[in-house]
Order: structure tokens, then C-alpha cells, then sequence
């Protein structure tokens, strides 16, 4: 029997299941059982990738030599830079990340599946060097290097963004954003990436189909969005007056609520901590203190909590990063958990195909063209 669903997005139905994560358990989040929170505090994303790829946290030297290995595969192929190269400034950059995937695939196929970890690793590695390439060259005509000593992603990007080593603070600030955004169950992209995997498809299609849904202003654009609504208020004044306003003409605020979690977003409290602490270090904390009213007038207003997009915008702008490139990171990250889905599917397959209700016309007569108005 086929269970129908009124309209809900197929909001909180069960459609499959995992090991990688769980979601809203006590308004909670773990990845194979490890709270966000600890990772947040105690982890790498180096770590958490190889958590959830291989289903253990690395020992001391099984995380050096995984280091080194997305290490020494952050350089392009020169077709892929070329094609970049072409890529004009006005693009989108997640159709950057999604053609600069799809072109990876053809360059360096998967193969079959027995290679699924290596062409994992490769896309994990490549991922900044992509859009940060394509960004340099078309804003900047800068042909940038993408090899440096930085031995984690964070570190890696900052350094290619801005041309010189990060501070301890950024890098680790953004290592926590990288494990913030790693992974978090069927959400609308991974759940698109296990939908195209269970075709049996190569691992560069299902996770260009992932970016495909990503790039919706519903699901990760809601970083960049948030930025866009906080970044012309200069005071605490000034937002509460705008987000009030907006309010009563029955606006969507972005960055609030959450299709899953009820009271609070775990991921939030943890980047609203470190977008203080980077505030307190900037010539202008204006921002910061913008986005914390309009969170307070969204709680006494509406009931409604921030989401973990929210105050990454701020924590993102205090590291100098570009509003365009907000989304990008996410992809980052969250190619980690897309890919150990399509592995988790492609290892206890069945085709995802549901099906539909019909609401269309019961019966239509067919009407030959030349008797057709």
C-alpha cells in the first residue's frame, strides 16, 4: 500500500536508512554517534572525513598520512584549469563547483566502483582549489598557485583566497565551519545524491546532482542570504526597526527555523561563539551585533531560532571571505558526508523510486492536428 503524503515535502518521512548520522534526536546531532559538539571542540575535518568515509576516527598516524594524502591532490589538472579559466566572473559559483566536478569526472574517471575512495578523496581534496581558482582568476586575472605547506583544508583555502598564511584563529574557525556543515542525514542534496547513486551511477554524477540541489536558495544559500539582509544595518536600532518591518509585511527572514530540528539548531551555538570572539578582533563589530538583535527579535517575535547559516555569515565576513563564496564552502565540507551516503547506498541498494499520486484529468479525447484550434 502506498502511503500518501499531504503536502509536506515528504517532511518527516523515514525513506531509508543510515549510519552516518542522527538528526533532532533531542535536538541533537551526532556523526556515527560523536555529538557535534564534541567534534566542533576536539576534531579536524580531516578526522571527521575520514570518520565518516571509513566508519572510525583515525589513529595518530593514520590521520598524518590521510593529511597527506589530500595534500598532495590539491592541484588541478591543467584541462580543468583551462576550463575555468573560461568560466566567466558573472557565473554562479556552485555552477562552477558543479561543472568543475563534472569535468574532474571526465579527466579522472571512477572507474568502477572498487576505486570509489579514491576519486572520494580526489573531490574532497580539489573542492576549494576550484572555486578559489576560478574566483582569483576571473575577479583578479590571478593565475594562482595552489600548492602550500597548509596541511588541512581550512588552511588550504584561506591561504589560496588570500595569498598568505592564515591566523591560528581563522584556520581553526573555519576547521569548525568544515565540521559544522560536514554531514546532516537526508537532507534535500544528499538525499539527491542517493537517489542518483542508486542508479548505480559514477560517484562525480551523484555528487554533481547533490551540488545541483544545493545550490537552491532553500537549502544552501540561506549563509549568503543572511549576509545580504544584515550587511547594510550599522545598529542594534536599525535591525530591530528593519527585521520588524519586514515582519509585518509578512517577509521570510532567512537563516531561521529548520526542517528538522523544533527548538534549536545544535550547530548554531557553536559558530555564534567563534563569530563573537572573531568580532572582538575587527576594527567593526557592527555586524556581529546586527545579527545577535535580529536574533533576539526573531525569538520574541516569532518564536523562531537561528539556523547554522546564520551566524556563519558573520564569522565568514570577519575572515574576509566573499559573500559569492559562502555556498561554495559548504560544498566543501558537506562532499565529505554526500559521498559516504553514496557509499552507504551503493553497499545495500535498491533504486530510489517512489511514487506519485495522479491529479491530473481522469480521461482526455484526442483531437487530430488539423482539428486542433
Amino acid at each position: 500500500m502506498v502511503k500518501k503524503l499531504e503536502g509536506a515535502g515528504l517532511r518527516g518521512q523515514v525513506a531509508g536508512e543510515t549510519s552516518l548520522s542522527s538528526v533532532g534526536q533531542i535536538e541533537g546531532l551526532a556523526y556515527r554517534g560523536h555529538k557535534i559538539e564534541t567534534l566542533a571542540e576536539k576534531a579536524t575535518f580531516e578526522e571527521v572525513a575520514y570518520l565518516l568515509l571509513y566508519n572510525k576516527l583515525p589513529n595518530t598516524s593514520e590521520l598524518k598520512e590521510y593529511k597527506e594524502l589530500l595534500k598532495s591532490q590539491r592541484d588541478l589538472p591543467e584541462p580543468l584549469k583551462e576550463v575555468l579559466q573560461k568560466i566567466p566572473a558573472s557565473a554562479h559559483p556552485m555552477d562552477v563547483m558543479r561543472t568543475g566536478t563534472s569535468m574532474l569526472g571526465n579527466l579522472e574517471p571512477e572507474g568502477d566502483f572498487s576505486n570509489q575512495l579514491d576519486s572520494i578523496n580526489r573531490m574532497i581534496a580539489t573542492m576549494p582549489s576550484i572555486v578559489t581558482y576560478w574566483y582569483k582568476y576571473s575577479h583578479d586575472g590571478e593565475d594562482i598557485s595552489l600548492v602550500n605547506d597548509e596541511d588541512s583544508m581550512a588552511g588550504h583555502f584561506l591561504h589560496i583566497l588570500h595569498g598568505k598564511t592564515p591566523s591560528d584563529l581563522h584556520r581553526k574557525v573555519m576547521d569548525v565551519s568544515l565540521v559544522l556543515y560536514a554531514e546532516h542525514e537526508f537532507n534535500a542534496s544528499t538525499f539527491t545524491g542517493r537517489v542518483c547513486a542508486s542508479t548505480m551511477s559514477d560517484i562525480h554524477s551523484c555528487v554533481v546532482a547533490a551540488i545541483g540541489s544545493l545550490r537552491g536558495p532553500l537549502h544552501g544559500g540561506a549563509n549568503e542570504k543572511a549576509m545580504e539582509l544584515i550587511e547594510h544595518w550599522t545598529s542594534r536600532e536599525e535591525a530591530k526597526e528593519k527585521i520588524l518591518s519586514m515582519l509585518a509585511n509578512k517577509e521570510k527572514i532567512m537563516g531561521f527555523g529548520h526542517a528538522v530540528y523544533s527548538i534549536r539548531d545544535p550547530r548554531n551555538a557553536v559558530i555564534k561563539e567563534y563569530a563573537k570572539e572573531l568580532s572582538k578582533l575587527h576594527d567593526n563589530d557592527d555586524l556581529y551585533q546586527v545579527a545577535e538583535e535580529v536574533e533576539k527579535v526573531m525569538a520574541d517575535e516569532k518564536k523562531m531560532f537561528a539556523n547554522a547559516d546564520f551566524f556563519h555569515a558573520p564569522a565568514y565576513f570577519y575572515m574576509g571571505i566573499p559573500t559569492k563564496l559562502f555556498t561554495p564552502i559548504f560544498v566543501m565540507s558537506r562532499v565529505s558526508g554526500w559521498t559516504a551516503h553514496c557509499m552507504e547506498q551503493r553497499a545495500n541498494n535498491r533504486i530510489i523510486r517512489p511514487s506519485a499520486d495522479y491529479i491530473g484529468v481522469e480521461s482526455s479525447e484526442w483531437v487530430d492536428l488539423a482539428d486542433r484550434d
